[in-house]
């Protein structure tokens, strides 16, 4: 009996031993779900705007990148060739067929930030419409969840050409996200941890900083991009398809029946020689691909390889570098609108190298008004009077906005000259040449500055 109780001591004693050092084994912490680890985010704005990079990305992916897309909006204002359905319904159908476009590439990551698609060139509109603020969260949200080497965008600015409002919107976005996700006091919710089991709010996210940020433009002159960041031809052929890179763009573009239906129609009925054929006489899908490389946190050479520099790994967040602000006379002159805002985000950004057209400029459907915005600024400690005049080309009339005002001391006004363009005649085939606008503001006989605005006339363009 004795020796039983012995026995079975020693037993329980064993298995206790073993129990204390199983219950000694290290646990692993979550870490982040690594299936939606990207190397390439592509940030655009509607449905079809992926186009722009998708050779790009095939190439990409042949190399065995990684890459997600987020869309700003879901194109429910653009047309639909393919069926009736309009505004929500449409975008509800746009969604499908962007998903679909990127599937054919094996893009299976894909967000849409919720913004409302808006028909014009100013970025100021697009950002209002789009709750800045919200898409902005969402964005950094997805920055951090998908923890990007680098982002691709549009780049944010005014230029001649389609020059969408929500192009620039996403692009500016992209920007705001590169250097806020990795910025722990940035919607700090986030990276804030569960206070409970089942957390509704605080989401557990990590801050992380992309390595790098490049733009492609939405501009029709190319001269002002050169040189600014790598191309890469579309006419290599993809080591997976076996087909060019811009074929590969082709066929993804195939599943935006709603945008393209007419052309994509004609394209179904093309052999292939016929196809290589409309593709090389139509430059838009054949043509280079150029970027411009915004920011690099890793090195690199501006034209060298966009992924030059990278190594794996996450790195220090960097706090962007701000310019400081420009001297300015007491009483002064600047244009208004999107065009100082880019100035001030360009600077508050670190992007003040970023090519830009000066003077600034904008393509105008003819036969419709065109708001110059201006700031006056009187930092004296008495009320200015100011006489604004503008030199129009012939044919070009002032509506209203020219005259004497006056600007309280210490105070910054708004004011605006409104302009009716000419008609453009249907049957002009000329390619339209920018006009110069000059406005011109004095004060006491002295000219307190000078604005100067290129302007292109075209017979369909975005409303300003």
């Amino acid at each position: 009996m004795k020796k039983s109780r012995v026995k079975f001591s020693l037993v329980l004693a064993l298995l206790s031993l073993a129990m204390g050092s199983k219950a000694q084994e290290p646990q692993a912490l979550p870490i982040a779900d690594q299936r939606y680890k990207t190397d390439i985010l592509l940030v655009v704005a509607h449905p079809d705007d992926e186009g722009a990079a998708t050779p790009y990305l095939a190439r990409a992916l042949d190399e065995h990148k990684r890459v997600a897309v987020v869309f700003g909006t879901r194109g429910s204002s653009g047309a639909n060739e393919a069926g009736g359905e309009q505004a929500a319904a449409l975008g509800a159908v746009r969604e499908i067929e962007a998903r679909n476009a990127l599937t054919t590439l094996g893009i299976t990551n894909v967000w849409f930030l919720g913004g409302k698609d808006t028909a014009s060139q100013n970025v100021l509109q697009s950002l209002a419409n789009w709750d800045h603020g919200e898409s902005l969260e969402q964005l950094v949200r997805l920055v951090r969840l998908t923890r990007p080497e680098v982002i691709l965008t549009f780049l944010p600015g005014t230029f001649i050409g389609e020059d969408h409002g929500d192009h620039q919107a996403s692009g500016l976005l992209a920007t705001e996200a590169f250097d806020l996700a990795g910025d722990p006091v940035a919607f700090p919710e986030q990276v804030a941890g569960p206070t409970k089991r089942l957390e509704p709010y605080l989401e557990n996210l990590r801050p992380w900083q992309p390595k790098k940020i490049y733009y492609f433009p939405d501009a029709d002159r190319e001269d002002i991009f050169k040189g600014k960041g790598p191309d890469y031809s579309v006419k290599e052929i993809s080591k997976s398809s076996k087909l060019p890179y811009w074929r590969m763009g082709l066929d993804s573009f195939r599943s935006h029946q709603t945008q393209a239906k007419s052309f994509l129609d004609k394209v179904a009925q093309m052999d292939e020689a016929e196809i290589e054929k409309m593709a090389t006489s139509d430059s838009f899908w054949t043509e280079s691909l150029h970027f411009v490389l915004g920011k690099s946190l890793v090195g690199g050479s501006v034209t060298g390889d966009i992924f030059d520099g990278i190594t794996p790994g996450a790195i220090p967040f960097a706090r962007p570098d701000v310019s400081p602000e420009p001297a300015r006379p007491e009483l002064s002159l600047e244009l208004g609108g999107p065009y100082s805002f880019y100035a001030e985000f360009r600077r508050a950004h670190g992007l003040t190298h970023l090519p830009h057209p000066e003077p600034p400029e904008i393509a105008l459907q003819g036969h419709t008004t065109m708001a110059i915005p201006l700031w006056v600024r009187n930092r004296t400690a008495k009320t200015q009077e100011i006489s604004f005049t503008a030199t129009l080309p012939a044919g070009w009339a002032v509506q209203s906005g020219t005259g004497k005002f006056t600007v309280a001391a210490k105070q910054m006004a708004a004011a605006r000259i409104e302009i009716m363009l000419p008609a453009v005649p249907e049957n002009e085939t000329k390619k339209p040449e920018p006009q110069e606008v000059t406005v011109r503001a004095d004060s006491s006989g002295q000219s307190i500055g000078e604005i100067k605005l290129r302007v292109e006339v075209r017979k369909r363009a975005l409303p300003q």
